[in-house]
């Protein structure tokens, strides 16, 4: 285990409502993992779950992240200046980032984040990310919805529906998202091919 010093000049302290504890501000902690994280797309997976604003109250807001950056040096100032225009509200978890960032660096347009599909004003389901003019959607299966026989009924009951409503749902796992997403986008092309 490796021990941190906070430099006060870049660091947000605040007070948790709650326990009255003094803690670094979500911006700034955000800032301070830059430095260890591996992989750029999980500083802005970070950033996306400070800022998430769908379904939750943000933790802080985006000019408090861009202060956390321009705050003065720090390891990991690099990697911040590039996650800080990437950063999204909407996204709902690490895999959906992930998997947006995977889309936009294959070259293909950047997609809508959790967005809600409506047929003749009837609620139709939420799908992670799509493109709603071509009735495309993206949507992550995680492990626990196998795992879940209560979920995986639900699922299969909301692409049934998006199916009707003529939508055309492009499913990515695990190993699309974060080992071999090479094919996953194959898969992306052709869906935009066919209804371009």
């Amino acid at each position: 285990m490796a021990g941190h010093q906070a430099v006060p000049d870049l660091t947000s302290v605040v007070q948790h409502r709650e326990t009255g504890l003094h803690l670094t501000a979500p911006a700034t902690t955000w800032a301070m993992l830059a430095a260890s994280l591996r992989h750029p797309y999980d500083v802005v997976a970070i950033g996306d779950a400070v800022l998430r604003d769908w379904r939750l109250q943000p933790l802080a807001s985006f000019a408090e992240m861009s202060r956390a950056v321009d705050a003065g040096r720090r390891v990991g100032v690099a990697r911040l200046r590039e996650a800080l225009p990437r950063l999204r509200a909407r996204s709902g978890s690490r895999p959906e980032t992930w998997l947006r960032l995977t889309i936009v660096d294959a070259g293909l347009p950047e997609p809508d984040l959790n967005f809600d599909v409506f047929v003749a004003g009837e609620y139709v389901a939420c799908v992670d990310l799509a493109y709603p003019q071509r009735r495309i959607a993206f949507e992550y299966e995680g492990e626990h919805h196998l795992r879940d026989p209560r979920q995986w009924a639900l699922d299969i009951e909301r692409y049934e529906r998006l199916a009707a409503a003529g939508w055309l749902v492009i499913r990515a796992t695990k190993q699309d998202v974060f080992e071999q997403s090479g094919r996953f986008i194959a898969r992306a092309r052709r869906a935009l091919a066919s209804r371009w």
